[in-house]
């Protein structure tokens, strides 16, 4: 009897212990962004700030009107932006001096428009986290105009698994 007792005592922890789940909560399991640093172009190792930037996604799928991706910020020497990762080309346009007009209530500034082109792969986390992609050869070009305030374009990280560094150095 005192066998029968012991072994169902040791089936009942072993049944307990393996079902027992750790919490499935997700620590480090974003998308990493593309951070995008702005440097002086005479000195390309200073950092300068743009002064009232905004961000405005070109989705080149959609013929709506682009929403914002950023309200006007004062002077950063950096931005983090998110790339889409159900596709292989990401286009911002980028707005330096960006101000609203009162009188015919459109926005006005330097507008330059970069292209982003990269390689996606997923990359597997945790169970709780799931997949974050990964983006790979990434390539960065700047359309020309008459009035670029952007005057080169570095890339500095080619692969972008975390938001720690900057991956892409913008020269104005």
């Amino acid at each position: 009897m005192k066998k029968i007792i012991s072994i169902l005592l040791i089936t009942s922890l072993l049944y307990y212990a393996s079902s027992c789940e750790k919490d499935d909560i997700c620590i480090d399991g974003d998308t990493p962004l593309l951070v995008i640093g702005f440097n002086d172009m005479e000195d390309t190792t200073e950092t300068k700030e743009v002064s009232s930037i905004r961000i405005r996604n070109i989705d080149i799928d959609s013929v709506l009107e682009n929403d914002s991706f950023s309200d006007r910020t004062d002077s950063p020497d950096s931005l983090s932006v998110p790339l889409r990762s159900n596709a292989v080309t990401t286009m911002y346009e980028i707005i330096s001096n960006s101000e609203d007009d009162d009188d015919t209530e459109l926005e006005t500034g330097n507008r330059d428009t970069l292209t982003i082109t990269y390689v996606t792969s997923e990359s597997f986390i945790s169970r709780a986290c799931g997949f974050i992609t990964i983006y790979n050869e990434l390539a960065v070009s700047l359309t020309e105009d008459d009035d670029n305030w952007i005057q080169d374009i570095a890339v500095v990280q080619q692969t972008i698994e975390n938001t720690d560094n900057i991956h892409v150095k913008i020269f104005h």
